[in-house]
């Protein structure tokens, strides 16, 4: 059950929220490819640097992203277990919508042989 008066944050709502935003599912992908500074990530973005920023600091809330400073680098790296979490929270909902779709299957399955006279599909 849901708790709104909860003051700790969780995890999966902070997992969620950063991946609302296409600039920062950009800048994902990007990630996927390996380590990248945030030039590069900015590269192909429409936005200022300052703005660049402030969409890694939510990944990086998020647990997403880790980045690191050295010298006047900033480099960004993907942090993949992060998003295990809302994999598994999707593919706990994806069983429960596919067992109920697969009991209303049967059940229409079996209001249909009803609705036949010798009970044969057709």
């Amino acid at each position: 059950m849901l708790n709104h008066f909860d003051p700790k944050p969780d995890p999966l709502d902070a997992t969620f929220r950063a991946l609302a935003d296409t600039s920062r599912r950009t800048m994902l992908i990007q990630l996927t490819h390996g380590p990248q500074s945030v030039a590069e990530l900015a590269r192909p973005l429409a936005m200022s640097l300052p703005a660049v920023m402030q969409h890694l600091g939510v990944l990086e809330q998020a647990g997403l992203v880790t980045t690191e400073k050295v010298g006047r680098v900033r480099t960004c790296r993907i942090a993949p277990a992060a998003l295990d979490q809302a994999s598994q929270w999707i593919s706990a909902r994806r069983r429960d919508w596919e067992s109920q779709f697969d009991r209303l299957g049967d059940y229409l399955e079996s209001m249909k042989k009803e609705a036949t006279p010798d009970g044969n599909p057709d």
